[in-house]
């Protein structure tokens, strides 16, 4: 944001400056929550709050018993596993749903177009209990709850709408002569496709991709009507520990979750300058 120029009001000073102060509190008000759990995790005793040796950064008081603790147990080992098949399994058929209904949608002799949008991105609307409740219900009827089918389909459904979401914006910038020229030097609808509008598209497409892993791999409302205990995954298994036994094992795993979303949101903040850079947009 560019300086306020010489010639500004002491009104235009004044906001400017209590934008600023807003935007601050608004930024620490979001992440000093978040923030706080780091130090703690490597706390040396097992209490959720800070020591006095923490405070005075005494390295006794400083422990990787925690994370010791998540890497060799059992439980959270299993929960690690589960999360990463579901995550990916989901991952990979909402990319594939979300990119072809994406795809459809565009098209502009699609009938009912926002009534089909609408339903198709309403688990992101619709609270996640109701979902989760409807599809208990559902699954039970078919002999899906408690399988590890069952968990990727319900995640698939939570995933696929952001892959919708974000292959459609990439399809907004997509110039379609590019299809219709591809055609007319024989190409074939496939071969148009994966030569032509997925090498564009890809950038949206991995990011909706992203998006989609990052829905399944956090969620634990879903997993807990949907899912067995054989499919108790890491969010379901803090979710336990915090209501049986509070360990500052949970708070290791916090911040370990953490650092992987920073990780995937930049490669989606890079995957968007790709974008814009493919349809020719300078990236801000």
């Amino acid at each position: 944001m560019a300086a306020l120029p010489p010639y500004a009001t002491p009104l235009q000073r004044t906001w400017y400056w209590t934008f600023r102060g807003i935007c601050v509190a608004i930024f620490f008000f979001l992440i000093f929550p978040i923030l706080v759990i780091i130090p703690l995790s490597f706390n040396a005793v097992p209490f959720f709050t800070f020591t006095k040796e923490m405070l005075s950064f005494d390295p006794a008081g400083y422990s990787l018993q925690w994370y010791d603790d998540f890497f060799t147990n059992a439980d959270w080992n299993h929960a690690v596993w589960n999360s990463i098949r579901i995550s990916i399994a989901a991952t990979i058929l909402s990319t594939g749903l979300g990119t072809v209904a994406a795809i459809g949608l565009s098209q502009s002799h699609m009938p009912f177009k926002g009534a089909i949008t609408a339903m198709l991105i309403s688990p992101m609307i619709v609270p996640l209990i109701i979902s989760a409740a409807g599809m208990y219900f559902f699954y039970s009827r078919i002999g899906l709850q408690g399988t590890y089918i069952g968990v990727v389909l319900a995640h698939a459904a939570l995933g696929t709408p952001f892959v919708i979401i974000t292959v459609t914006a990439t399809l907004v910038g997509f110039d379609k002569s590019l299809v219709r020229a591809a055609a007319n030097l024989g190409a074939g609808p496939i071969r148009t496709f994966w030569k032509v509008q997925m090498p564009l598209i890809l950038p949206g497409v991995i990011s909706g991709a992203l998006f989609a892993f990052i829905t399944s791999f956090d969620e634990v409302v879903v997993v807990l009507f949907v899912g067995s205990s054989g499919q108790k995954t890491i969010p379901w298994q803090m979710f336990t520990g915090l209501r049986e036994q509070i360990s500052p094992t949970i708070l290791a795993v916090a911040t370990i979750l953490v650092l992987i979303s920073i990780g995937l949101l930049t490669v989606l903040e890079l995957l968007r300058r790709r974008s814009e850079s493919l349809r020719g947009i300078r990236a801000q």
